[in-house]
């Protein structure tokens, strides 16, 4: 499978969009500049380009222009990372051809749906289905559905975000931030609590299976195996 590109140069975001994409099933690789880009173009070609505007030495719509006046690029995917109420850059952009763009700060799950809607556009096939069996619980990212013992459960936007963030993370620790920062976005400015109130809410939904969600005292949370 061809990777997505990322080309980032904050690094910390450049590695957690890496890391966010693994966990959607894609490939991933970042590049912090665009003559890092360019030397990989060479070898490989990728399904899409993460494009940030805002790059050090050549802005990120300069390199948009110039992938746009090559043949093996013209056609490329490309969604451009935007700063907030940057319009001009956002209309640009567009102008010259980029197929979406993201907003900063975004939720990770925004990112991904605009991903798979530009990859569709283009008739490029999105991963296999996610799909997640804990004991009695069945959870289904592309249908959206949540089953426990065979019975639809509902759940909110930001419930069905955060048990797939810790159904695709089984058995590891997910500090509230990192929680806070994948579910809500990057910059989410509410307090650690909005998460536990999320949490409570969602272990009564899931009934029984609701026990796999475990509270790390003084850290956060994680999801354990159960049967």
């Amino acid at each position: 499978m061809r990777p997505i590109y990322i080309v980032e140069d904050d690094d910390n975001l450049r590695e957690l969009l890496c890391y966010a994409l693994k966990n959607a099933g894609f490939e991933s690789e970042g590049f912090p500049g665009a003559e890092e880009l360019r030397q990989r173009l060479k070898n490989t070609l990728p399904r899409l380009i993460l494009l940030d505007i805002m790059l050090p030495e050549e802005d990120g719509l300069s390199v948009l222009s110039a992938l746009r006046r090559l043949e093996a690029t013209k056609d490329l995917p490309i969604i451009l990372l935007t700063a907030k109420g940057a319009e001009y850059d956002r209309i640009k952009g567009l102008d010259l051809g980029a197929d979406d763009y993201v907003t900063k700060p975004f939720s990770i799950m925004e990112l991904l749906a605009r991903i798979r809607a530009v990859l569709r556009r283009a008739g490029d096939e999105t991963p296999r289905e996610a799909v997640f069996s804990n004991g009695a619980l069945t959870f289904s990212a592309e249908r959206h559905t949540v089953h426990v013992d065979g019975q639809a459960v509902a759940l909110t936007n930001k419930e069905f975000a955060l048990l797939e963030c810790l159904l695709r993370n089984e058995g590891l620790v997910l500090t509230r931030d990192i929680l806070m920062e994948r579910v809500w976005g990057f910059d989410f400015e509410g307090e650690s609590r909005t998460v536990d109130m999320h949490i409570r809410s969602l272990r009564q939904k899931l009934g029984n299976m609701g026990k796999i969600i475990k509270t790390v005292r003084g850290v956060g949370y994680k999801l354990e195996a159960n049967g």
